[in-house]
């Protein structure tokens, strides 16, 4: 079941939050911690703001890109506490919903989860989980991606969080993104586990943890 503040796809279903959600929460607490705005000087603070969001998550995304997780994090301001990969997972029996439904019909070639438990400069933790879904061809993966990346569709089912050593994580889809390379599906989810970080924020960590490569 979809939720009010996520965008609907042509189709009229609910999609998934992705990274183009992140614009001033996340350089408020990335770029400059807490920025109150007043008066006339709004528009010209959130010119800066994101611009100076821009590069970080731009940044992050090419150090994502060339496989260096530890200087992705830097670049949000991220201390990794603690990370587990697990590779070649069964991918239908690791999912849920119509998602596992797809994957019993259209088999994957093989998976891999990894998980991570970060911190912030605030003191809050979260914690990023990315798949790596290698398909047959690149029609399958086209569609894995596309029903997927629809809200209340299922997904592939994270690394507990005891694995990290946070205890039980509850899966929204609202801090999330995906991205497509020929039959290999990335998906990437966020969600707090203890501090109040912004929504924005941690859409933004989704968009760069999406670009990870496969390990």
């Amino acid at each position: 079941m979809g939720k009010p503040d996520q965008p609907r796809g042509p189709d009229g279903k609910w999609r998934k939050r992705s990274g183009v959600a992140v614009a001033a929460a996340l350089a408020a607490t990335v770029a400059y911690g807490q920025v109150g705005v007043t008066g006339g000087g709004t528009a010209s603070v959130e010119s800066s703001i994101s611009q100076a969001l821009r590069t970080k998550l731009d940044k992050g995304k090419r150090n994502a890109a060339k496989g260096r997780p530890g200087a992705a994090w830097k670049d949000l301001s991220l201390k990794r506490t603690g990370q587990r990969l697990f590779r070649g997972a069964r991918c239908a029996v690791n999912s849920y919903g119509d998602v596992q439904r797809f994957l019993f019909r259209t088999p994957c070639r093989s998976l891999d989860r990894m998980l991570y438990a970060l911190d912030d400069e605030q003191g809050n933790r979260i914690v990023v989980s990315v798949a790596w879904v290698d398909m047959r061809n690149a029609v399958s993966a086209r569609e894995l991606r596309a029903l997927a990346d629809v809200h209340g569709t299922g997904n592939i089912a994270p690394l507990p969080g005891s694995f990290v050593g946070v205890g039980d994580i509850r899966w929204t889809g609202r801090n999330y993104d995906s991205r497509r390379s020929n039959r290999l599906v990335v998906i990437a989810e966020v969600e707090p586990v203890s501090g109040a970080p912004s929504p924005g924020y941690l859409d933004g960590i989704a968009d760069v943890a999406a670009e990870f490569p496969r390990p």
